[in-house]
């Protein structure tokens, strides 16, 4: 049936045919029989919960960053049984992102290549809806005893805002989304926005990072605070952002974001392996697992 259905809509453009998915999920998520329906097909039946950063994870299926970029899905996701899901990347400004088309399927590679460019609603709207997240889970926690679905928020700058003033986009989004999120990851890695990752050069980071770790602090809750690296670092950057999370005391470093090397693909997929942006899927895989 899944093969079926994945054909069926990989007839169409990826960017269309995830809103078309993810509406028909939101449709069979809205009607209480057939909620249940697909909560219990999805969720581990055993919840094998386990704790970091003092929080505690139904399970460690969890959803990066870019799939629901404005936590708009939140519902939806948990009925699918995930333990956690990162939102964003969130910019303190609503921006369109790069033109279209902007995603690209390399089926016999089990790949993606996207050049998104952060697209997303602007931090209020998100903080709204997380807002309203968080306010309808408390009404439900003393009916349902179940492990709540952690939230992550991941953050970044607009494409407007020059690097040198970096830091205040950064800390407008963490201010925001701060009440709502459980955990924080710092996006300064992703190939699509002119410039970003010269953010992950050692003097850039340390200026972000321990800006935002005095924020923290000075919170009555603190947060974790992690940082998404990109897989293309060479090994003195790697060591530098090592050094500097641990120089700072950042709780941990995401591996990996999308990378723009095109090494050992399928070479039917070569027209569209010229498409700029960042890959990922398998081919990615070893890469990572090489940091």
């Amino acid at each position: 049936m899944y093969k079926i259905l994945r054909n069926c809509l990989f007839l169409f453009p990826p960017e269309p045919v995830h809103g078309f998915s993810m509406g028909a999920l939101r449709l069979l998520c809205s009607i209480g029989l057939t909620r249940k329906l697909v909560r219990k097909l999805f969720t581990p039946k055993t919840q094998a919960g386990y704790s970091l950063y003092n929080i505690n994870f139904p399970n460690k299926v969890g959803l990066a960053a870019g799939f629901d970029k404005n936590a708009e899905y939140l519902r939806e996701l948990e009925c699918l049984g995930f333990g956690f899901v990162e939102i964003g990347t969130v910019t303190p400004l609503p921006q369109p992102g790069n033109d279209k088309p902007r995603v690209f399927r390399l089926i016999k590679d089990r790949a993606l290549i996207n050049r998104m460019g952060f697209n997303n609603k602007g931090v209020k709207i998100v903080a709204e809806k997380l807002k309203d997240w968080k306010a309808k889970y408390e009404l439900k926690k003393a009916r349902y005893d179940k492990p709540r679905m952690i939230i992550g928020g991941n953050i970044g700058k607009n494409k407007v805002t020059p690097n040198e003033e970096a830091w205040k986009d950064y800390e407008i989004c963490f201010r925001e989304l701060h009440p709502y999120v459980d955990y924080f990851v710092v996006n300064v890695s992703s190939p699509n926005t002119p410039g970003l990752r010269e953010l992950q050069e050692k003097d850039s980071l340390r200026k972000i990072l321990s800006h935002l770790q005095t924020i923290n602090a000075a919170q009555t809750y603190p947060k974790p605070l992690l940082l998404k690296i990109a897989p293309d670092l060479t090994i003195e950057q790697t060591n530098d952002v090592i050094d500097l999370a641990l120089e700072i005391k950042l709780d941990g470093l995401v591996a990996t974001n999308t990378t723009i090397s095109r090494e050992g693909l399928n070479p039917d997929s070569e027209t569209k392996s010229r498409e700029t942006g960042g890959l990922s899927g398998k081919p990615l895989q070893q890469k990572v697992r090489q940091l």
